[in-house]
């Protein structure tokens, strides 16, 4: 049976705006979209916690290829690579993920959520809205 230990979420961005929009960096520059704490008990082995990410992005020249990344406590443990199309053809775009993080040792951990941008002469925009959550939640006995 699982038990909910802790939860986290924040909505930075709550919905599609061209005006307050920002450009996504060329790697190896990345943007920070949004960080959460969770809090992992001393007696909540084994463990599981639960991330999902919404980004809103906008194609602006060219196929961008955006990679989302997820790291706890400044260590990758989860990535995703997403094209994001512009003029002639889909230019937004709600990129949903989500990620597991296994048996995470006890303290507060941070998890934060980035993007690049990986193709050359290309551009891509965060324009909205964008979330991250997590739960942790104790698995077995």
């Amino acid at each position: 049976m699982a038990r909910i230990i802790d939860k986290a979420a924040v909505q930075p961005r709550r919905s599609f705006n061209l005006a307050t929009s920002f450009p996504i960096r060329r790697s190896p520059s990345r943007n920070v979209l949004a960080t959460i704490t969770l809090r992992i008990p001393a007696n909540a082995q084994p463990n599981l916690v639960d991330l999902v990410v919404t980004v809103g992005v906008r194609g602006v020249t060219g196929i961008a290829q955006i990679l989302f990344r997820i790291f706890r406590d400044g260590k990758e443990i989860f990535n995703t690579l997403q094209g994001i199309e512009s003029i002639g053809s889909e230019q937004n775009y709600a990129v949903t993920f989500q990620a597991e993080d296994r048996n995470v040792r006890s303290g507060a951990h941070i998890y934060t959520v980035t993007a690049e941008n990986r193709a050359a002469n290309t551009r891509a925009d965060v324009v909205g809205p964008i979330s991250f959550s997590g739960l942790a939640v104790k698995t077995g006995n």
